[in-house]
């Protein structure tokens, strides 16, 4: 796939950037134990997450992806989670390698970086900020900065805006279906990541590659 037309790079945070599974299990099991309720895996747990921190506290607790827990279960359950999560954010959460030598490339070629993650923001910047990957990145999106989140193209045509590009310039890096409709959704080249939370192949990505890095030589122009 040719991307040396790529003029920015947007990246999907958790299971791209970043493996933060053992914080996010740690902190829904925190939960309920909280709520009286036995734990779950860890994997269990990573196939809740992906639609933000009000859609995994509500599977956490009921253990199935598409049911609604009691309001006020799942409020009190809420509020739990973000006060422990808050104070736990980068405890065991780690970054995937070669992330930070193929960030350091990218920006190399001048390109501008990008996260659009459904996290909330207020979660995502401090853990960017406590993992040494903030400075990397222009811009923020976070699944509470705008009216709508991935999988609607709003994301990346407000990046495209505020960067002054088009969508079809800006390429969408993640691990996710929800990376990929978003992608389609705006009109940008879709990239999935091989290691992360779901399976690639399954996807329906234009390129999938092993690390951020490849990246780097698929986009440098000469």
């Amino acid at each position: 796939m040719d991307l040396k037309h790529i003029k920015a790079v947007a990246f999907d945070l958790d299971g791209t950037l970043v493996d933060s599974i053992p914080d996010l299990a740690a902190a829904a099991n925190a939960m309920r134990e909280h709520l009286g309720m036995a734990p779950l895996s860890d994997m269990r747990i990573q196939e809740h997450v992906g639609d933000g921190v009000a859609s995994l506290v509500h599977r956490a607790i009921t253990d199935q992806r598409d049911s609604l827990a009691e309001h006020a279960v799942w409020e009190q359950g809420y509020r739990f989670f973000i006060q422990y999560y808050r104070e736990h954010l980068s405890d065991l959460t780690t970054v995937y390698p070669s992330v930070n030598d193929g960030l350091g490339l990218l920006r190399a070629l001048k390109l501008p970086l990008v996260v659009i993650t459904n996290k909330s923001e207020r979660l995502a910047v401090p853990l960017l900020e406590q993992l040494g990957l903030r400075d990397y990145f222009s811009l923020v999106i976070g699944g509470d900065t705008l009216a709508e989140k991935k999988p609607s193209a709003l994301p990346l045509r407000h990046v495209a805006q505020v960067l002054e590009l088009q969508t079809a310039d800006i390429a969408m890096v993640g691990d996710s279906i929800n990376d990929i409709l978003s992608s389609r959704a705006a009109g940008s080249p879709a990239i999935a990541v091989s290691y992360g939370y779901a399976d690639a192949a399954n996807l329906g990505a234009d390129l999938v590659v092993d690390s951020i890095a490849e990246l780097y030589d698929l986009m440098k122009n000469s």
